[in-house]
Formats: C-alpha cells, sequence, structure tokens
C-alpha cells in the first residue's frame, strides 16, 4: 500500500531535490540535524519533501528521520525510519552517489522492517525490497553475489584514522576496494550483486541501514555486525548502534568475519 506514495516522493525528488546540491549557496551547513551531522540545503529540501507527501497521504505513521527527528504524522502508526540524502557531502561536492533511504517498519526493532526503498538521486534507479518477497531494481529482480572472491569490498570510514586500520585484513585481500560515501546505496549494490562484501567499522544509525539491511536479505545476502552478530533486534532511532558487514553470501560473510578478528 506504499509503493505509490513512495513512487510519487521518488518522482517529485528527481524533479526538486536531486540537483539542489550544486547550487551555489548549497556548501553553507543550515545547522545540525537531529542525528548529528551538519544539514545542507539539499537535505532539507528533501526532507520537507518527504514529509509532506507523507502527511498528504493520508497514512498514520511515526517518522524518524535523519534532519528533523521524531514526527506523528495523522496520529502515528508504522514507523518510517528516512534518510532524505545519504551522502550529502557527495551531493553538496558534486560527486554522484547519493540517494534517498526509506524503510518502513511494523514494530520498533531493524528485523520488524517490512518495506525498503532506496533512490538513486543521480540516475532515478529505484532498489526496493518487500519481506518475503524479494529485491528489486526497477521493477527487475535482483541476487547478491553468488561465489566467495572479494570482486569489490566497498567500506564507510567515519574516521579514517581509526577505521582503516580495523579493516585493512579484508581490504587487503580485494581484487578492488572503494569507498562510495552512501551507506544505503552501497548496501543496496551489494543485494544487486556489484559488490562483493560492504563494511562499516564505526557504528552506524538505523536510518542509514535499515532499508539496506532487507534490500540485501531479501537479494540473499546476508547482514549482521563486524563481530557477526544480529542486527534485528536493535531498536531503531537516533543513536549511533552498530558496526556493520553485510556480504553476498554466507561463504563470503565468513571470510570477511575471520579477516576482521585477525
Amino acid at each position: 500500500m506504499y509503493i505509490e506514495v513512495l513512487r510519487k516522493i521518488r518522482r517529485r525528488l528527481l524533479e526538486q531535490a536531486s540537483n539542489a546540491g550544486f547550487a551555489p549557496h548549497a556548501q553553507k551547513a543550515l545547522g545540525i540535524g537531529a542525528g548529528g551531522d551538519k544539514t545542507f540545503p539539499v537535505d532539507k529540501i528533501a526532507e520537507d519533501l518527504i514529509i509532506s507527501e507523507l502527511e498528504s497521504s493520508g497514512l498514520a505513521l511515526s517518522v524518524v528521520s535523519e534532519e528533523y527527528g521524531r514526527k506523528e504524522i495523522n496520529g502515528g502508526g508504522h514507523t518510517v525510519l528516512i534518510d532524505p540524502v545519504d551522502g550529502s557531502k557527495n551531493a553538496i561536492s558534486g560527486l554522484p552517489f547519493y540517494c534517498t533511504s526509506i524503510a518502513i517498519a511494523e514494530g520498533a526493532t531493524i528485523g520488524s522492517v517490512v518495506f525498503a526503498y532506496v533512490i538513486n538521486l543521480v540516475n532515478g534507479d529505484e532498489f526496493r525490497a518487500g519481506k518475503g518477497k524479494g529485491a528489486f531494481l526497477n521493477d527487475e529482480k535482483i541476487s547478491a553475489q553468488g561465489d566467495d572472491e572479494f570482486s569489490l569490498v566497498a567500506y564507510e570510514a567515519q574516521a579514517p584514522g581509526r577505521d582503516l586500520a580495523k579493516i585493512i585484513p579484508l581490504l587487503g585481500k580485494a581484487h578492488k576496494t572503494r569507498c562510495f560515501g552512501a551507506t544505503a546505496l552501497d548496501l543496496a549494490y551489494v543485494g544487486y550483486g556489484a559488490i562483493s562484501v560492504f563494511v562499516s567499522p564505526s557504528p552506524s544509525r538505523s536510518f542509514d541501514f535499515a532499508a539496506g539491511w532487507l534490500l540485501v536479505k531479501e537479494a540473499g545476502g546476508v547482514f549482521t555486525d563486524t563481530k557477526g552478530g544480529s542486527v534485528e533486534d536493535l531498536g531503531m532511532g537516533l543513536e549511533r548502534i552498530a558496526p556493520l558487514l553485510a556480504s553476498g553470501n554466507r561463504r563470503l560473510h565468513e571470510k570477511a568475519l575471520r579477516l576482521l578478528q585477525t
């Protein structure tokens, strides 16, 4: 019942927000968002648009968003976790890798996410997943990597001086490595099979990875914290809660875990 609303949001974002990061004033921060990061004009434009559409949908929702924080819509209901622009630093710098991430949950934990929607704001691609219904890119069903080769390992380094040392053993075994700078889109491409493993050694917030968690799982991948622990019982909110490891399959994941423990 959400897909029509989400696709309307996608259309409006691509019309109004996807190029907002390149305006002359775009690199000046407006302040600090509820999630603790700087809020740029592109973040505010995207968030206002998304919340406006959710309010006009008539759906009863409880929103958790990176910039706004918590907001009850039409009395509150299913939880909607929103990262209006994941990769906003890329957007304001002119680097073409950033997205909008929306996850819908029936309960209060990551494991209760039932629908995921990630919009590539550069090319308009739509990644979506429904619990028990598979993962899709633009209506084509997708699958994560099937073999156990570290063809491409992607990572996020929030504090490079600290984070890189933790993951060097894994990066050293990869054929190629990349740091793209947008966690939700990284995870979507794990589900697509383009990225073998994604690792983020510093704790991430739930709205950074909730949609990506379901996309990876529904595409056949494996998703835990960096010690192999489940993230499904973790609560959803604004605090940073877990370092992340997502892989195309169990064999890849076990190899990655062993390397991270060395």
